[in-house]
């Protein structure tokens, strides 16, 4: 079965070019041109990847990628106009996985796609069916894919619950961001390494009593992460 794409672009042109190219790429390409659209589209059809341009009519794209990463992993790659420094910082923090900046080549956007296309969804590795990880009050379900603190579900999207399992897995470990970039986002990620330390900051954020002091998921400067257990 070919791979989907849902592309949610209001520039006819520039649509119709790139839906073009991904139909000769052997995808099979699904099109809204309006953020309300696209989110529905996305909701109805469940594609493999969606291209989300952020300048939209009616939901701009980083109201639609907030909106899927509240109910999906779907892989998203955004669209944005060149310059545009603080909207890819945004993207990376709503949960895009990567992006490409306008004006761009046909070639770069085929490469992005089929890269985030065989990255892993869930990189924290099969767990057994009784696997469980604990630190103190920190406990990971693997197999229910449930993290509890102090016997409470916290809510986790799918990578950062990669994430933590990849920390708590290996305690004190230290981890560079690219290679965790390579655990999580595949050894092709081409993107902006700063979504590591988005999730890292949401993880904080969930499971520190002062996320802004972190005494569990500590940064070692210049060098990366580790989880102190």
């Amino acid at each position: 079965m070919s791979p989907s794409v849902l592309l949610v672009e209001d520039e006819t042109n520039l649509a119709d070019a790139v839906r073009l190219n991904l139909e000769r790429e052997g995808f099979d390409v699904r099109m809204a041109n309006d953020g309300v659209g696209g989110l529905a589209e996305a909701r109805r059809e469940t594609p493999d990847i969606i291209v989300l341009d952020i300048m939209l009519p009616d939901l701009n794209g980083l109201e639609v990628c907030r909106a899927l990463r509240r109910e999906s992993d779907v892989p998203i790659l955004m669209l944005t106009a060149l310059g545009e420094e603080v909207d890819k910082v945004v993207g990376l923090e709503l949960g895009a996985d990567d992006y490409v900046t306008k004006p761009f080549s046909m070639r770069e956007l085929l490469a992005r796609v089929r890269a985030i296309l065989r990255r892993p969804r869930n990189a924290a590795g099969p767990a057994s069916p009784d696997e469980m990880l604990r630190s103190g009050n920190l406990e990971i379900d693997l197999a229910a894919h449930v993290v509890r603190l102090d016997g409470e579900a916290i809510p986790m999207r799918p990578r950062e619950f990669a994430l933590l399992a990849l920390l708590v897995k290996n305690p004190r470990r230290v981890y560079t961001r690219n290679q965790i970039l390579e655990a999580l986002w595949g050894h092709d990620y081409i993107g902006d390494e700063r979504t590591v330390d988005v999730h890292i900051r949401w993880l904080r954020e969930k499971l520190e009593e002062k996320p802004s002091d972190p005494t569990r998921i500590v940064t070692l400067r210049g060098i990366g992460y580790r989880f102190e257990g």
